[in-house]
């Protein structure tokens, strides 16, 4: 089979492959640090504005990853490439210095009744987010919440006063002692 054929039968000149590989490892670690330096709520999709953003960070790193002219291998390289990134993310994950260097940590943004503007303001959330997913959480009432955690995927947790809070489940939450201080508990 001469190189030609090669070619033609794979959709994409050899020299490409390693340009596509090393393309999609870069632009993943650029995503990674953006998601860490903007927050998870920029791939969470909670506004139309959000998911639209959403769309275009992919398009745009997909475009990046293909190259010119798109084909159909250079697609599949990147796809590939992309999840043996994963995969190797995620063993780095079981890791907990690792896993706390590569993701933010849940931050508390509302406890006992009361917003955290410092912790919003870092988090990128706002008083609509807040008012919003209690309403999904199918509270009708801000004084029926005891807390509200952005976690590192980018959803919003509500915790009601409703249920013992065991402290344990705010161990690592940037801001748990606002909560717990409510509780009178030690944290």
């Amino acid at each position: 089979m001469t190189q030609e054929q090669l070619i033609e039968t794979l959709g994409i000149e050899l020299w490409r492959i390693p340009i596509v590989v090393v393309t999609a490892i870069a632009i993943y670690l650029v995503l990674l640090l953006l998601v860490r330096v903007f927050g998870a709520r920029v791939l969470s999709g909670i506004t139309g504005f959000d998911i639209v953003v959403g769309v275009m960070l992919g398009a745009v790193a997909g475009r990046v990853i293909i190259g010119h002219p798109p084909t159909l291998a250079a697609g599949v390289i990147g796809l590939v490439t992309l999840l043996c990134c994963e995969a190797v993310f995620g063993l780095v994950r079981s890791n907990i210095h690792l896993h706390r260097a590569i993701n933010t940590r849940p931050t508390v943004v509302f406890a006992h009744g009361q917003q955290q503007p410092d912790l919003m303001r870092k988090a990128h959330i706002t008083l609509y987010e807040i008012t919003s997913c209690v309403r999904k959480a199918g509270y009708t009432n801000l004084r029926q919440i005891r807390c509200i955690i952005l976690e590192p995927s980018g959803e919003l947790s509500v915790l009601g006063y409703e249920d013992t809070l065991d402290p344990e489940v705010l161990h690592d939450v940037v801001g748990s002692e606002r909560v717990l201080a409510g509780e009178n508990v030690e944290p």
